[in-house]
């Protein structure tokens, strides 16, 4: 196919598309005077300038907002229903350009035929939205949606097909390439994920989509704004790894081909049974299979499991060159194997060349210069350049053992060691195994997630990154500076050397390090599983990395967990040192006061994940009340405890909702049951939480709670308490009460527990006084019938009421002016509080209590306010 970015017009003409704005004529001219060693305004006189107009026909010419764009720009239109009025648009006057809305219309054929320049409105009106005179271009340009794309095709048969979706990409605006020149294409478009086009767009990162990307684009071929290249509206379109693959599996548990063959329906593909004719690749388990069931024809792929994870994470089809599965023979196994039937007694140097053989085979590396421990916590450690823990890889460390013996060399053997020595050797291997599993995390794991420029795009945010690895580099940096220290020790030893110091040393360090990993270890591991079970691109990616040998058969959380094992390690292997250490030794002292440092590190850690635990605690209340305040998140504030109650009066919320209070050490959060349960939230990262079941009613600092009232127990009233509140906006106190609905709660300590907080609250000792015993009447609360059929049936009125009283408004009145307009309306002595007020709101008597105003609507007139506050009580009140 033919390079679309320049175009041809006719015999000597040529133009850039869609970077000309003028007429073809006035083109021609201009290089005629240039091939003449004419300048123009020398015959700018001499010949006349032609103008460009636009004919705007059928139903273009009553587009009212067309005209508008058209004078933007200061370009003349005429309107017409017949083109062939115009013959075949050439005029010595005019350059014509005719606007059609629709493409399909008998008037674009005949438009079509006779090579006129034909534009859709949308490009008329992008180009004065713009700014922009029209553009020149010699093909049909509807559109802008495509602008300054440039698309290749791949894997197309049928030729009718491809010339449907490039007449739309050049009414959309955009051009066709027929080479794939990565500097130039913006786009593949395939059919298959078979050729070098599509090899060529997957290394360059270029992204590839299926052919209804176009169709879908050219449905918003009206909308200015929309452009094609938007990502959100690409990622629909893009083309899955599998498509046109047929797969088989073999070697795998049926749970892990199970998910495999899941996996490649997910991501465009087809599984067949091992063997079919219709299978394009079989996928095969390296490590359990060592020969083929059957001879593979030459057109079916046979891989490793590596490329189909690896496939999903890059999220196009890998090569299969570098992932084929071979058979586990070479040059060297069989003269390896040869080398095993050897038995005659005089084949020392042939067994000498077996044992070099098989240690190349396995790739051995050189076991530590150090003499065999003699104690049994050391007898089956690994190398000093072994990688994982003793206890992870029991096959391991049987070979290094078997196989530990000291090479020949000009450094002569070091002789029999001390039992401290030895102990201080075990510190040095564990903490260079440490070191290597710590940088394993980070080198297969971490950076390769940081890496920029990614296939198929980052796999993970950046927030998931940093919440799964925290302070991973940290901590590695410190233990490679440890484990420096500890070799130069080990390798310079003697008996008056410090192990110790060299803890003392970093321990600033590790407090810095460990606590922000440790404390947040539990999330670590919650994101981990959570990105693997929604991200498929990173489940691939974690089946690749934890397959290599450097990970030992370890998943990553697996790996992880190390560095919250590893100070608890190290506190033990000093106190063995410290058991072996001579009183009159100097390095006994200093042992003490690094295993004590070692116990302030993690004390430290335990305190910051209890504060990490409470700030957690926090997270969860505002997630779960709907509306909760920011401003309740703080770094001084701690969630102490939570009751479900139930309201019994209509302060601050109806009679009969159920209610939960978060007690905090400096406020209480009051929520109420949702009535309507809104949706599941989803975060701009994927993380999905649970809907929101409270509502936000207030949070109260506890310095307004001015008393706490135990109401006895009664027949008509079980379980109750209340709170006597004077907010500062409100002149009177108001009275909160509720009743305990949980068994497990004890009122008698959850009123203790709340007078403590408000106590230290207002810097009080006398807590306890804060509570007084009183009766249900004289504050007139009762739970009789909270559950009946009459008490539901009238807060379903009540609730009722007020959306229709919310619907009908007009003022939209707050409640508080009309509070104030009762009391305008009220005798002085109910608009006045009196300078015994504040003394009301604090009497210790029942008596005196029972003379304080209702507590449902304090300010409201009292015949109202008895039926407003008794409805639910008792019908005979209502009149």
């Amino acid at each position: 196919m033919a390079d679309s970015s320049i175009v041809t017009l006719g015999p000597g003409r040529s133009l850039l598309v869609d970077s000309s704005v003028y007429d073809s004529r006035m083109a021609e001219t201009s290089k005629e005077q240039f091939f003449m060693g004419l300048h123009a305004d020398e015959t700018e006189d001499a010949l006349p300038r032609v103008e460009t107009r636009v004919v705007l026909v059928g139903e273009a010419g009553n587009m009212a907002e067309l005209e508008k764009a058209l004078q933007d720009i200061n370009t003349p239109c005429i309107k017409t229903d017949n083109v062939r009025d115009f013959g075949d648009g050439e005029n010595c006057e005019f350059e014509t350009v005719f606007v059609l809305k629709d493409f399909q219309a008998p008037e674009y054929s005949f438009l079509y035929k006779n090579d006129n320049r034909i534009l859709g409105p949308p490009a008329v009106m992008h180009c004065a939205s713009k700014g922009e005179p029209l553009p020149f271009s010699s093909r049909p340009l509807f559109s802008m949606t495509m602008l300054n794309l440039s698309l290749c095709f791949t894997g197309f048969r049928k030729k009718d097909e491809v010339v449907t979706l490039v007449n739309l990409v050049h009414h959309m605006g955009g051009t066709i390439r027929k080479d794939f020149d990565s500097a130039k294409v913006t786009h593949l478009i395939a059919r298959s994920t078979h050729g070098e086009k599509y090899r060529l767009a997957v290394c360059m990162g270029t992204p590839i989509l299926t052919p209804e990307w176009i169709h879908k684009a050219w449905e918003h071929k009206d909308d200015i704004n929309f452009h094609a290249s938007n990502e959100e509206f690409r990622t629909e379109f893009k083309v899955p790894p599998f498509q046109d693959c047929v797969l088989s599996f073999l070697g795998f548990s049926e749970e892990e081909k199970t998910n495999m063959e899941e996996r490649t329906q997910k991501h465009g593909g087809r599984v067949q049974a091992v063997g079919d004719e219709r299978c394009t690749h079989l996928v095969v388990e390296e490590n359990s299979i060592k020969e083929l069931p059957f001879t593979p024809s030459k057109r079916l792929y046979v891989v490793k499991q590596e490329w189909f994870w690896g496939s999903i994470q890059m999220d196009a089809r890998a090569g299969e060159t570098m992932y084929s599965y071979e058979k586990p023979e070479s040059p060297a196994m069989k003269k390896a194997v040869s080398l095993l039937s050897l038995t005659t007694p005089n084949s020392g140097r042939k067994r000498r060349r077996l044992r070099e053989t098989l240690a190349q085979l396995t790739k051995e590396t050189e076991i530590s210069p150090f003499p065999p421990r003699k104690r049994p916590s050391a007898e089956h450690s690994l190398s000093m350049g072994s990688l994982l823990d003793i206890s992870n890889t029991p096959d391991t460390c049987k070979s290094s053992g078997e196989n530990a013996k000291p090479p020949k060399s000009s450094t002569p053997a070091l002789p029999k060691q001390s039992a401290r020595w030895q102990v201080s050797k075990e510190l040095y291997q564990t903490e260079s195994n440490y070191v290597d599993i710590l940088a394993t995390v980070l080198q297969l794991f971490k950076y390769p997630l940081d890496k920029e420029g990614q296939v198929g795009g980052p796999i993970l945010a950046q927030e998931e990154i940093k919440t799964i690895f925290g302070s991973i580099p940290d901590i590695y940096e410190v233990h490679t500076r440890i484990k420096a220290d500890l070799e130069e020790l080990v390798m310079n030893w003697s008996e008056e050397r410090s192990v110790g110091d060299i803890i003392l040393k970093y321990s600033k360090e590790l407090v810095k390090a460990y606590p922000p990993f440790v404390n947040f270890f539990e999330m670590s591991k919650e994101t981990i599983v959570r990105c693997e079970r929604q991200k498929p691109r990173f489940h691939a990616f974690l089946k690749i990395n934890q397959a290599k040998p450097e990970c030992g058969r370890q998943t990553l959380v697996e790996l992880l967990i190390r560095p919250v094992q590893r100070l608890p390690s190290v506190a033990l292997l000093l106190n063995d040192i410290k058991k072996h250490t001579s009183d009159d030794n100097p390095d006994k002292v200093t042992l003490e006061k690094a295993i004590e440092s070692l116990k302030e590190v993690m004390t430290h850690i335990n305190e910051d994940k209890r504060k990490t635990e409470g700030q957690k605690q926090i997270f969860d209340v505002v997630y779960e009340v709907d509306g909760c305040p920011a401003n309740l998140l703080s770094s001084h504030r701690s969630l102490v405890h939570r009751v479900e109650t139930i309201a019994l009066g209509d302060k601050p919320c109806d009679r009969g909702e159920h209610v939960t209070l978060f007690l905090f050490n400096d406020c209480l959060e009051i929520a109420r049951k949702r009535h309507k349960v809104i949706t599941t939230f989803r975060s701009p990262l994927g993380q999905t939480r649970p809907p929101a079941q409270l509502k936000h009613i207030a949070l109260m600092p506890l310095s307004q709670i001015r008393r706490v009232l135990d109401i006895q127990d009664t027949e008509e009233c079980q379980n109750a308490f209340a709170l006597v509140v004077r907010p500062p906006t409100e002149q009177e106190n108001l009275l909160f009460s509720f009743q305990l609905t949980a068994e497990d709660t004890l009122k008698s300590a959850w009123l203790k527990t709340l007078c403590r907080q408000v106590a230290n609250t207002i810097c009080r000792a006398d807590a306890e006084d804060l509570i007084q015993s009183t009766d249900p009447d004289s504050v007139q609360v009762s739970t009789k019938d909270m559950d009946s059929t009459l008490s539901r049936a009238s807060r379903a009125i009540k609730k009722t009421s007020k959306k229709v009283t919310r619907a009908f408004s007009f003022t939209k009145t707050p409640k508080r002016v009309l509070q104030r307009a009762f009391m305008a309306n009220g005798t002085p002595d109910e608009r006045s509080p009196g300078p015994d007020a504040d003394h009301m709101g604090r009497m210790s008597s029942s008596s005196t209590l029972a003379a304080v105003h209702s507590p449902s609507m304090m300010n409201l007139s009292s015949a109202f306010e008895r039926k407003y506050h008794t409805f639910s009580r008792s019908t005979t009140h209502l009149f």
